[in-house]
């Protein structure tokens, strides 16, 4: 990865830390919803995430919310969201930071 793609990635990863689940007051990146992202040559962003479940009541608006806050980073072409189930989230996701913040320290 070249230090531009290096660069947006974290820029990437700093809007994420903005996207909230309502329910739980730590960001998707920190629960370690997201489990990858790709920037292609046109720079182009293809998140892959979880759900803490199927049936999560915010399942609709996460993925437009995510796609919302990396798109106003700059230089980010289009913006796509895939939500896949496999491999499952589990609590071992999460930060250090997040852990200590819902209290499973």
């Amino acid at each position: 990865m070249d230090n531009s793609n290096t660069l947006l990635k974290e820029a990437i990863i700093e809007a994420l830390g903005t996207v909230y689940d309502p329910e739980i007051p730590v960001s998707i990146w920190e629960l370690g919803l997201v489990y990858n992202i790709d920037i292609d040559e046109k720079n182009n962003i293809l998140i892959t995430m979880t759900l803490t479940t199927p049936n999560c009541p915010e399942a609709e608006t996460i993925p437009d919310r995510v796609a919302e806050a990396v798109s106003k980073c700059d230089n980010v072409g289009d913006v796509r969201v895939e939500i896949v189930w496999e491999p499952t989230w589990t609590q071992d996701n999460m930060s250090e930071a997040a852990r200590l913040e819902l209290g499973f320290f």
